[in-house]
Protein backbone atom coordinates (compact mmCIF):
# COMPACT_ATOMS: atom_id res chain seq x y z
CA UNK A 1 0.00 0.00 0.00
CA UNK A 2 3.26 2.11 -0.64
CA UNK A 3 2.37 5.76 -1.60
CA UNK A 4 -1.73 5.26 -0.57
CA UNK A 5 -3.38 6.90 2.30
CA UNK A 6 -6.48 6.34 4.17
CA UNK A 7 -9.31 8.52 6.26
CA UNK A 8 -11.52 7.33 9.11
CA UNK A 9 -15.16 8.16 9.65
CA UNK A 10 -16.82 7.68 13.42
CA UNK A 11 -20.53 7.65 13.80
CA UNK A 12 -21.35 7.37 17.52
CA UNK A 13 -25.08 6.66 17.40
CA UNK A 14 -26.90 6.15 21.10
CA UNK A 15 -26.88 2.57 20.91
CA UNK A 16 -24.01 1.32 18.48
CA UNK A 17 -20.58 2.78 17.62
CA UNK A 18 -19.92 2.52 13.75
CA UNK A 19 -16.21 2.95 12.45
CA UNK A 20 -15.06 2.97 8.58
CA UNK A 21 -11.59 3.58 6.98
CA UNK A 22 -12.23 4.56 3.53
CA UNK A 23 -9.43 5.29 0.79
CA UNK A 24 -7.57 7.42 -1.17
CA UNK A 25 -10.62 6.91 -3.94
CA UNK A 26 -13.67 7.15 -1.68
CA UNK A 27 -13.87 2.68 -1.31
CA UNK A 28 -14.51 1.26 1.87
CA UNK A 29 -11.64 -0.79 3.24
CA UNK A 30 -12.86 -1.68 6.76
CA UNK A 31 -15.79 -1.32 9.18
CA UNK A 32 -16.81 -1.91 12.50
CA UNK A 33 -20.41 -1.71 14.56
CA UNK A 34 -20.18 -2.06 18.04
CA UNK A 35 -23.38 -2.60 20.51
CA UNK A 36 -23.93 -0.51 23.69
CA UNK A 37 -25.62 0.62 26.53
CA UNK A 38 -25.15 4.37 26.41
CA UNK A 39 -22.51 6.59 24.72
CA UNK A 40 -19.44 5.05 25.18
CA UNK A 41 -16.07 5.98 24.72
CA UNK A 42 -15.16 2.18 25.32
CA UNK A 43 -17.26 1.14 22.37
CA UNK A 44 -15.82 4.11 20.07
CA UNK A 45 -12.04 2.81 20.64
CA UNK A 46 -13.53 -0.78 19.98
CA UNK A 47 -14.97 0.34 17.03
CA UNK A 48 -11.86 2.63 15.79
CA UNK A 49 -10.05 -0.41 16.47
CA UNK A 50 -12.08 -3.49 14.70
CA UNK A 51 -12.25 -0.48 11.46
CA UNK A 52 -8.30 -0.26 11.14
CA UNK A 53 -7.93 -4.13 11.85
CA UNK A 54 -10.19 -5.31 9.41
CA UNK A 55 -8.62 -2.76 6.84
CA UNK A 56 -5.04 -3.30 7.85
CA UNK A 57 -4.18 -0.30 8.26
CA UNK A 58 -2.49 1.07 11.03
CA UNK A 59 -3.42 3.62 13.03
CA UNK A 60 -0.79 6.34 11.93
CA UNK A 61 -1.73 6.32 8.79
CA UNK A 62 -5.20 8.16 9.39
CA UNK A 63 -4.93 11.33 7.39
CA UNK A 64 -7.91 12.59 8.18
CA UNK A 65 -10.76 11.75 10.84
CA UNK A 66 -14.67 13.16 10.98
CA UNK A 67 -17.29 12.49 13.41
CA UNK A 68 -20.90 12.67 13.29
CA UNK A 69 -23.86 10.60 15.79
CA UNK A 70 -25.53 11.39 18.88
CA UNK A 71 -22.08 11.34 20.35
CA UNK A 72 -19.95 13.02 17.68
CA UNK A 73 -18.08 15.83 20.05
CA UNK A 74 -16.99 12.99 22.04
CA UNK A 75 -14.84 11.17 19.53
CA UNK A 76 -11.49 11.20 20.67
CA UNK A 77 -9.16 12.25 17.74
CA UNK A 78 -11.68 13.51 15.54
CA UNK A 79 -10.41 16.33 13.40
CA UNK A 80 -14.13 17.60 12.56
CA UNK A 81 -17.75 17.00 12.55
CA UNK A 82 -20.56 16.75 11.12
CA UNK A 83 -24.79 16.12 11.83
CA UNK A 84 -26.18 12.75 11.13
CA UNK A 85 -27.68 14.77 8.53
CA UNK A 86 -25.19 15.42 6.16
CA UNK A 87 -23.54 12.41 7.12
CA UNK A 88 -26.30 10.18 6.12
CA UNK A 89 -27.37 11.69 2.91
CA UNK A 90 -23.66 11.35 1.61
CA UNK A 91 -23.08 7.57 2.69
CA UNK A 92 -26.51 6.43 1.22
CA UNK A 93 -25.53 8.25 -1.96
CA UNK A 94 -22.64 6.65 -2.26
CA UNK A 95 -23.69 3.13 -1.47
CA UNK A 96 -27.07 4.08 -3.83
CA UNK A 97 -25.88 6.18 -6.35
CA UNK A 98 -29.19 8.26 -7.70
CA UNK A 99 -30.92 7.96 -4.42
CA UNK A 100 -33.36 11.06 -3.64
CA UNK A 101 -35.20 10.28 -0.35
CA UNK A 102 -32.98 8.65 2.99
CA UNK A 103 -34.51 7.43 5.36
CA UNK A 104 -32.76 6.97 8.97
CA UNK A 105 -34.22 5.17 11.76
CA UNK A 106 -31.74 5.35 14.63
CA UNK A 107 -31.92 4.35 18.15
CA UNK A 108 -33.47 7.73 19.95
CA UNK A 109 -34.55 9.80 16.68
CA UNK A 110 -36.08 9.58 12.91
CA UNK A 111 -35.20 11.71 9.70
CA UNK A 112 -36.07 11.96 6.14
CA UNK A 113 -33.56 13.46 4.29
CA UNK A 114 -34.05 14.29 0.14
CA UNK A 115 -30.48 14.51 -1.20
CA UNK A 116 -29.31 15.90 -4.44
CA UNK A 117 -27.61 14.98 -7.57
CA UNK A 118 -24.52 15.43 -5.83
CA UNK A 119 -25.15 13.71 -2.29
CA UNK A 120 -25.83 16.52 -0.23
CA UNK A 121 -28.65 17.32 2.19
CA UNK A 122 -31.82 19.54 -0.14
CA UNK A 123 -34.13 19.32 3.03
CA UNK A 124 -34.75 17.30 5.93
CA UNK A 125 -37.50 16.47 8.48
CA UNK A 126 -36.42 14.49 11.97
CA UNK A 127 -38.27 13.58 14.85
CA UNK A 128 -36.23 13.66 17.92
CA UNK A 129 -38.97 14.86 20.43
CA UNK A 130 -39.79 11.62 21.66
CA UNK A 131 -39.42 8.18 21.14
CA UNK A 132 -42.07 6.79 19.14
CA UNK A 133 -40.72 5.35 15.27
CA UNK A 134 -37.15 4.84 16.77
CA UNK A 135 -34.90 2.08 17.34
CA UNK A 136 -36.19 2.15 21.25
CA UNK A 137 -39.64 1.94 20.52
CA UNK A 138 -38.76 -1.46 18.68
CA UNK A 139 -36.22 -2.67 21.78
CA UNK A 140 -39.38 -1.93 24.13
CA UNK A 141 -41.74 -4.18 21.65
CA UNK A 142 -39.08 -7.09 21.85
CA UNK A 143 -39.15 -6.37 25.75
CA UNK A 144 -42.81 -6.25 26.07
CA UNK A 145 -42.91 -9.39 23.81
CA UNK A 146 -40.07 -11.19 25.04
CA UNK A 147 -38.45 -11.95 22.11
CA UNK A 148 -35.28 -10.85 20.96
CA UNK A 149 -34.62 -8.03 18.69
CA UNK A 150 -33.45 -9.84 15.93
CA UNK A 151 -36.43 -11.93 15.56
CA UNK A 152 -39.46 -9.21 15.83
CA UNK A 153 -38.95 -8.44 12.27
CA UNK A 154 -39.33 -12.16 11.45
CA UNK A 155 -42.40 -12.54 13.75
CA UNK A 156 -44.23 -9.13 12.57
CA UNK A 157 -44.44 -10.78 9.26
CA UNK A 158 -46.43 -13.47 9.96
CA UNK A 159 -49.20 -11.57 11.64
CA UNK A 160 -52.54 -9.99 10.80
CA UNK A 161 -53.99 -6.56 9.76
CA UNK A 162 -56.74 -6.94 12.36
CA UNK A 163 -55.21 -5.87 14.91
CA UNK A 164 -53.86 -1.51 16.06
CA UNK A 165 -52.43 0.02 18.46
CA UNK A 166 -53.30 3.52 19.94
CA UNK A 167 -50.10 4.52 21.61
CA UNK A 168 -47.27 6.10 19.33
CA UNK A 169 -45.32 6.79 23.03
CA UNK A 170 -42.57 4.17 24.04
CA UNK A 171 -43.65 4.00 27.57
CA UNK A 172 -47.82 3.82 26.67
CA UNK A 173 -47.09 1.64 23.85
CA UNK A 174 -45.42 -1.23 26.62
CA UNK A 175 -48.38 -0.93 28.47
CA UNK A 176 -50.78 -1.67 25.67
CA UNK A 177 -48.62 -4.70 24.77
CA UNK A 178 -48.60 -5.99 28.09
CA UNK A 179 -52.58 -5.66 27.90
CA UNK A 180 -53.18 -7.38 24.67
CA UNK A 181 -50.78 -10.16 25.59
CA UNK A 182 -53.39 -10.11 28.79
CA UNK A 183 -56.26 -10.10 26.21
CA UNK A 184 -54.95 -13.55 24.45
CA UNK A 185 -53.93 -11.30 21.38
CA UNK A 186 -50.93 -12.88 19.62
CA UNK A 187 -47.29 -11.75 19.69
CA UNK A 188 -47.45 -11.94 16.16
CA UNK A 189 -50.20 -9.73 15.50
CA UNK A 190 -49.26 -7.02 18.08
CA UNK A 191 -45.70 -6.79 16.36
CA UNK A 192 -47.48 -6.45 12.98
CA UNK A 193 -49.47 -3.89 14.46
CA UNK A 194 -46.84 -2.01 16.00
CA UNK A 195 -44.92 -2.64 12.84
CA UNK A 196 -47.24 -0.84 10.88
CA UNK A 197 -47.90 2.43 13.33
CA UNK A 198 -44.23 3.13 12.83
CA UNK A 199 -44.49 2.82 9.32
CA UNK A 200 -47.56 5.51 9.48
CA UNK A 201 -45.18 7.57 11.65
CA UNK A 202 -42.62 7.08 8.94
CA UNK A 203 -44.84 8.32 6.06
CA UNK A 204 -46.32 11.41 8.12
CA UNK A 205 -42.26 12.50 8.63
CA UNK A 206 -41.59 11.86 4.45
CA UNK A 207 -44.91 14.14 3.73
CA UNK A 208 -42.68 16.95 5.51
CA UNK A 209 -40.40 16.84 2.86
CA UNK A 210 -41.75 15.09 -0.07
CA UNK A 211 -42.14 11.89 -1.33
CA UNK A 212 -39.81 11.22 -4.13
CA UNK A 213 -37.75 7.98 -5.26
CA UNK A 214 -35.10 6.28 -5.11
CA UNK A 215 -35.96 5.63 -1.52
CA UNK A 216 -33.50 4.13 1.13
CA UNK A 217 -33.40 2.73 4.77
CA UNK A 218 -30.45 3.89 6.67
CA UNK A 219 -29.31 2.72 10.65
CA UNK A 220 -30.00 -0.51 12.48
CA UNK A 221 -33.70 -0.69 12.33
CA UNK A 222 -33.33 -0.65 8.33
CA UNK A 223 -31.70 -4.75 8.97
CA UNK A 224 -35.48 -5.23 10.13
CA UNK A 225 -37.22 -6.88 7.50
CA UNK A 226 -40.76 -6.27 8.31
CA UNK A 227 -40.03 -2.06 9.39
CA UNK A 228 -38.61 -2.30 5.81
CA UNK A 229 -41.55 -3.92 4.05
CA UNK A 230 -44.24 -1.75 6.18
CA UNK A 231 -42.88 1.16 5.13
CA UNK A 232 -42.51 0.65 1.73
CA UNK A 233 -46.03 -0.41 1.37
CA UNK A 234 -46.85 2.93 3.48
CA UNK A 235 -45.08 4.98 0.98
CA UNK A 236 -46.47 2.93 -2.00
CA UNK A 237 -43.31 2.32 -3.23
CA UNK A 238 -40.12 0.19 -3.00
CA UNK A 239 -37.66 0.78 0.21
CA UNK A 240 -34.62 -0.55 -1.35
CA UNK A 241 -31.78 -2.40 1.38
CA UNK A 242 -28.59 -0.98 1.42
CA UNK A 243 -25.69 -4.04 2.12
CA UNK A 244 -24.75 -2.52 5.65
CA UNK A 245 -27.19 0.34 6.70
CA UNK A 246 -26.00 0.94 9.92
CA UNK A 247 -22.58 1.77 8.32
CA UNK A 248 -23.86 4.73 5.83
CA UNK A 249 -23.40 7.85 8.46
CA UNK A 250 -19.88 6.09 9.45
CA UNK A 251 -18.96 6.28 5.73
CA UNK A 252 -20.66 9.35 4.78
CA UNK A 253 -18.77 11.08 7.43
CA UNK A 254 -15.19 9.19 6.19
CA UNK A 255 -16.27 10.67 2.80
CA UNK A 256 -16.31 14.06 4.29
CA UNK A 257 -12.93 13.40 5.54
CA UNK A 258 -11.70 12.51 2.10
CA UNK A 259 -12.95 15.88 0.91
CA UNK A 260 -11.54 17.65 3.96
CA UNK A 261 -8.40 16.71 3.22
CA UNK A 262 -8.37 17.15 -0.29
CA UNK A 263 -9.97 20.89 0.38
CA UNK A 264 -13.39 19.92 -1.69
CA UNK A 265 -15.79 19.89 1.76
CA UNK A 266 -16.88 23.62 1.35
CA UNK A 267 -20.45 22.59 0.04
CA UNK A 268 -21.30 19.92 2.40
CA UNK A 269 -19.45 22.24 5.28
CA UNK A 270 -22.03 25.35 4.91
CA UNK A 271 -25.06 23.01 4.53
CA UNK A 272 -24.10 21.45 7.46
CA UNK A 273 -23.90 24.51 9.62
CA UNK A 274 -27.15 25.58 8.49
CA UNK A 275 -28.56 22.38 9.24
CA UNK A 276 -26.94 22.45 12.75
CA UNK A 277 -27.77 25.83 13.81
CA UNK A 278 -31.71 25.25 12.31
CA UNK A 279 -31.72 21.74 14.58
CA UNK A 280 -30.18 22.91 17.55
CA UNK A 281 -32.76 26.12 17.67
CA UNK A 282 -35.79 23.49 17.59
CA UNK A 283 -34.77 20.88 19.57
CA UNK A 284 -33.68 22.75 23.14
CA UNK A 285 -37.36 21.82 24.27
CA UNK A 286 -37.39 18.42 23.09
CA UNK A 287 -38.51 17.20 26.96
CA UNK A 288 -41.10 19.02 27.34
CA UNK A 289 -43.49 18.07 24.76
CA UNK A 290 -43.55 14.55 26.52
CA UNK A 291 -45.71 16.64 28.75
CA UNK A 292 -47.66 18.04 26.03
CA UNK A 293 -48.54 14.13 24.29
CA UNK A 294 -51.02 12.17 25.45
CA UNK A 295 -49.23 9.27 23.59
CA UNK A 296 -51.81 8.95 20.53
CA UNK A 297 -50.55 8.83 16.88
CA UNK A 298 -52.46 11.72 16.13
CA UNK A 299 -50.84 13.66 18.92
CA UNK A 300 -47.56 12.36 18.15
CA UNK A 301 -47.61 13.32 14.15
CA UNK A 302 -48.52 17.09 15.18
CA UNK A 303 -45.82 18.00 17.57
CA UNK A 304 -42.94 15.56 16.69
CA UNK A 305 -41.38 16.47 12.88
CA UNK A 306 -39.37 19.57 12.53
CA UNK A 307 -38.72 20.16 8.52
CA UNK A 308 -35.98 22.09 7.00
CA UNK A 309 -35.02 23.13 3.34
CA UNK A 310 -31.70 24.01 2.52
CA UNK A 311 -31.38 26.07 -0.51
CA UNK A 312 -28.08 25.61 -2.67
CA UNK A 313 -24.94 28.52 -2.19
CA UNK A 314 -22.85 29.62 -4.61
CA UNK A 315 -19.94 28.65 -2.05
Amino acid sequence: MAGSWFVMGVDLGSTTAKAVVVDQDGGLSGAEVVQMGAVSPAAVARAIDGALRAAGVPGGDIRRTVSTGYGRKLVPGADRSFTEITCHARGAAALYPGVRLVIDIGGQDSKAIIVDDDGLVERFAMNDRCASGTGRFFDVLARALEVDIGEVGELALTGSDALEVSSMCATFAETEVISLLAQGRAKADIAASVHRAVAARTLGLVAQVGKVSPVVMTGGVAKNVAALHYVSRALDRPVELLDQPQIAGAYGAGLLARDEYLGSSEAAAHRDTISETHWAATTSAATPHCLECDGTFEHASRTGPIALELRRSNR
